[in-house]
């Protein structure tokens, strides 16, 4: 039962290019700052209220998106294989007391 294979018709497909998920996050927040309010006040809160929470979702919405678009800027500098740079406080490594945790001590008395 072995015949001649069927040849595609269509040409192998181009890789897609990568979504911007950036973009996505940020519509789907602008979605939810009409929606939020428009239930809020199907559910019988006052418009002064649900304008309220339109506007301060409005005002995160806005951080998120220079946030991200900072964190897309960053990373676009910053050639693949480089690793991030370490921000934040110096730290030593190795094992000491001031890791954290709780440690007992060689020499602290046991009652």
């Amino acid at each position: 039962m072995s015949g001649p294979r069927p040849t595609p018709e269509t040409p192998p497909r181009a890789p897609e290019p990568p979504q911007d998920t950036a973009t996505d996050v940020v519509r789907w927040a602008a979605f939810s700052c009409v929606l939020v309010p428009v239930v809020l006040v199907w559910y019988g809160t006052s418009l002064a209220g649900a304008a309220g929470t339109a506007l301060g979702l409005a005002a995160v919405t806005a951080v998120c998106r220079l946030l991200l678009r900072r964190s897309e800027r960053c990373a676009a500098r910053r050639p693949s294989g480089e690793a991030a740079p370490h921000q934040g406080r110096r730290h030593r490594s190795g094992t000491g007391a001031h890791r954290g945790g709780r440690h007992t001590g060689g020499n602290t008395p046991v009652g």
